[in-house]
């Protein structure tokens, strides 16, 4: 049996955030980590995966880009190395191989089990972010079993597929770069098209993240969005990271001969039933891409910037017409399919009423309906970049306040119920 007076659950960004914070407030803490620092994405990463933030918009509390190449993409592996060293940076108290096994209270304290220790403590911090568990539809049980399925998290490289062509479910960040990079390889690809958003790499020569910050898109928080629960369930966008700043969409993959089809709506052995959907859900994120464009146009113009950056560059049309409706994936050459659709979250572990009926932690600004007992990396947990690598921190801050007492009776969790999240719908 260990005390402590705060234990964190999981050291990604989101975690060592929370220590730095702790840490320059004197407080002791420790972080359970069931593998290494950065265990997701040690073990979760395509080889080729680079983050879609360019590297001045990772910076962790008390941590500045040094680097020499602010516009860059770092690459999943290099991020995981710097993960590290941020937390060697400043002694944080992790315990590596620490998987958490429960998480109950026992009076007014919390029991933290691990394989190696039972951990007592005041306050307990969920860190354990919001790309946890891929999230599988349950057709995919209905597959023919020589068809090979994976996720994201599974795949590796093109080399890892069996030979033959390929289906990719989900159009957003993680399956236009899937789909891209197995088509450049040679596979034959055909892309299932959900509700997705699009924007270029770069317009007028400036960085899409760039003018979302000019915007202050990033700063919006929860309560000024119409429906909070929309919000957190916005697609992520569909970028790449690479040196050569290119756009990708699916007009991109398209014009290097990915079939484009709706949305999976059903699986019976080899066979696989589209919606009919596609062109709207193309339409849709077209309209709000230009709704985007042409507010940066206007803040351009309201801001005497016209001068100051290139001219607006015209977005590649997509051909809305699907190239496949009904699929017969051996009549195709199709061997495998990659599940891009998204994560849930998995607290296997909890053992207290936090959640709502869809297994959401329900939390604002962090805090739970348990007292001591706090989130962070959820999406759009109060701002938009909440579950941003550089967006955690001010979350952390909050937290860590919360836990330290060094806020005000008006700021704290108290101002911050009633819940918003969950309840009756998924966040």
């Amino acid at each position: 049996m260990r005390t402590t007076n705060t234990v964190i659950i999981g050291a990604g960004q989101a975690g060592l955030a929370a220590s730095r914070w702790l840490s320059d407030r004197g407080h002791d803490h420790v972080v359970l980590e069931r593998g290494r620092i950065g265990q997701r994405w040690r073990t979760t990463s395509w080889d080729s995966l680079h983050l879609l933030t360019p590297n001045w918009m990772n910076e962790l509390p008390g941590r500045t880009y040094r680097g020499t190449d602010p516009d860059g993409f770092a690459s999943a592996a290099a991020f995981t190395d710097h993960l590290a060293e941020y937390a060697r940076s400043f002694t944080a108290p992790v315990v590596e191989h620490a998987g958490v096994t429960v998480l109950e209270k026992r009076g007014d304290r919390f029991r933290v089990g691990t394989g190696q220790a039972v951990w007592v403590a005041d306050n307990v911090v969920i860190a354990t972010g919001w790309c946890d568990q891929p999230a599988i539809p349950a057709s995919a049980g209905a597959l023919a079993r020589d068809i090979h399925q994976l996720t994201p998290a599974e795949y590796r490289n093109p080399g890892s597929l069996p030979s033959g062509g390929v289906l990719v479910v989900g159009a957003s960040a993680t399956g236009v770069q899937l789909a891209d990079e197995l088509r450049s390889a040679g596979r034959d690809m055909t892309i299932a098209v959900g509700r997705h958003t699009r924007v270029p790499r770069t317009y007028r020569g400036m960085d899409i993240y760039w003018w979302l910050d000019q915007l202050g898109v990033l700063d919006k928080t929860i309560d000024e969005m119409p429906d909070p629960v929309l919000a957190r369930r916005e697609p992520s966008l569909q970028l790449v990271g690479r040196p050569d700043r290119r756009s990708l969409d699916l007009a991109t993959l398209q014009a290097d001969g990915v079939k484009l089809a709706g949305r999976v709506i059903g699986v019976d052995g080899h066979r696989v039933r589209f919606g009919s959907d596609l062109a709207a859900t193309v339409d849709d994120a077209q309209r709000r891409m230009h709704q985007l464009l042409a507010g940066i146009d206007r803040h351009i113009d309201a801001n005497g910037l016209r001068t100051e950056v290139l001219d607006a560059e015209p977005s590649r049309a997509v051909d809305p017409t699907p190239d496949v409706q009904d699929l017969d994936l051996h009549a195709a050459g199709i061997r495998s399919i990659v599940w891009a659709t998204g994560y849930r979250r998995t607290y296997p572990w909890l053992r207290l009423p936090v959640l709502d009926h869809y297994g959401e932690i329900r939390q604002r600004r962090g805090c739970t309906a348990v007292p001591g007992l706090y989130v962070l990396g959820q999406r759009f947990q109060h701002h938009r970049s909440s579950n941003f690598i550089g967006g955690v921190g001010r979350d952390a801050a909050f937290v860590a306040d919360q836990i330290t007492g060094a806020y005000s009776p008006t700021g704290g969790c108290a101002a911050a119920r009633p819940l918003v999240v969950g309840e009756d719908r998924p966040s």
